[in-house]
């Protein structure tokens, strides 16, 4: 069972350090004004756009620019601590966090993926998925960040390492 934790905190130490590039370089682009990254990211950003058919990313709409606001303040300084806590391994403080983060994250991947599935993108004049087959696809680009903060949320909630209430030392 501890091995079992192990692996999830080994793994989770390295969804959080894969975010920070993924954040800083693609999300923010979003964000920023054009012409600030290179443009060998926004051509990156354009080729998985495109790729994958995310208007989302090109042509966020303010509901999906609000979420990327939430990640670039509230997100993206959590990611060193959590990766630290993770990678280090048994840090009961990282539980009240992590919880708070994980149901954040799951919450605003509920109305992305909804969005995905059951937007009419042939209304709209921005590229976005047409068949069931594509919006598959772009919902299995999303679906990670839903079920590893899913992950993350169970395991601060049910495992013992993480879970354990402890007593404090009379003086």
């Amino acid at each position: 069972m501890a091995r079992a934790l192990r692996c999830l905190e080994a793994a989770f130490a390295l969804y959080f350090v894969s975010h920070i590039p993924i954040t800083l370089l693609l999300d923010l682009q979003a964000l920023l004004p054009a012409g600030l990254h290179p443009q060998q990211l926004t051509e990156l950003l354009r080729w998985y756009a495109t790729t994958f058919r995310d208007p989302m990313m090109l042509h966020p709409p303010e509901w999906f620019k609000a979420f990327i606001y939430c990640e670039a303040a509230l997100q993206l300084p959590f990611f060193p601590v959590a990766a630290y806590a993770f990678l280090k391994g048994g840090c009961k403080w990282i539980r009240t966090p992590a919880i708070i983060y994980s149901t954040h994250v799951a919450t605003t991947l509920f109305a992305i993926l909804a969005h995905i599935l059951f937007h009419d993108f042939s209304a709209s004049e921005h590229l976005g998925p047409q068949t069931l087959r594509e919006r598959l696809i772009l919902l299995s680009v999303y679906a990670p960040y839903l079920l590893i903060p899913l992950l993350i949320l169970f395991t601060m909630l049910y495992s013992p390492q993480y879970n354990q209430v402890e007593k404090r030392k009379r003086r």
